[in-house]
């Protein structure tokens, strides 16, 4: 005998135009950056010697651009967990993401980021939800908006 699953929540399109409060901050420091560079096979030295990267003209080790996805999933959180929002997380798979640096994320950095719903459409069974974070530095400068795509997957 079969048990019967629970069909998915549907992800509540109210939600679109929604802009969470400000998450953070969230201090970069040069040991994260060197990590992060490492696992994603960054070797530009900018990244893991100050001095290079004084030479280079920051103030300090830069992060590779896609170190942003670790500050941006983290202001996230605040959307995808939100009971209302109707986001299964096990049924989440990432689908798209882009960055628009408008300046280096640097090791002393203290990120702040705010996250808003631009879209939710269905395709199929899924819903596709795109998502913009702002990430701005301790004076309220902008250093990088985040913008990404999940695929949260339909129930069967």
């Amino acid at each position: 005998m079969s048990t019967p699953r629970m069909a998915a929540m549907a992800v509540n399109p109210d939600f679109v135009g929604r802009t969470y409060p400000p998450s953070g901050p969230y201090v970069v420091d040069a040991d994260a950056i060197a990590a992060f560079a490492a696992a994603v096979g960054a070797t530009d030295p900018v990244h893991t010697d100050a001095k290079a990267a004084r030479a280079a003209g920051y103030p300090d080790v830069i992060a590779p651009p896609t170190m942003a996805v670790t500050i941006e999933q983290r202001c996230s959180r605040a959307y995808v967990g939100d009971p209302e929002a109707g986001i299964d997380y096990s049924r989440v798979v990432h689908g798209e993401q882009r960055f628009t640096h408008h300046r280096p994320i640097t090791a002393g950095d203290h990120i702040t980021g705010t996250t808003t719903v631009d879209g939710i459409r269905q395709a199929g069974a899924h819903a596709m939800v795109d998502v913009r974070t702002e990430l701005v530095d301790a004076e309220g400068k902008a250093v990088c908006t985040a913008v990404s795509t999940i695929v949260i997957r339909g129930g069967e």
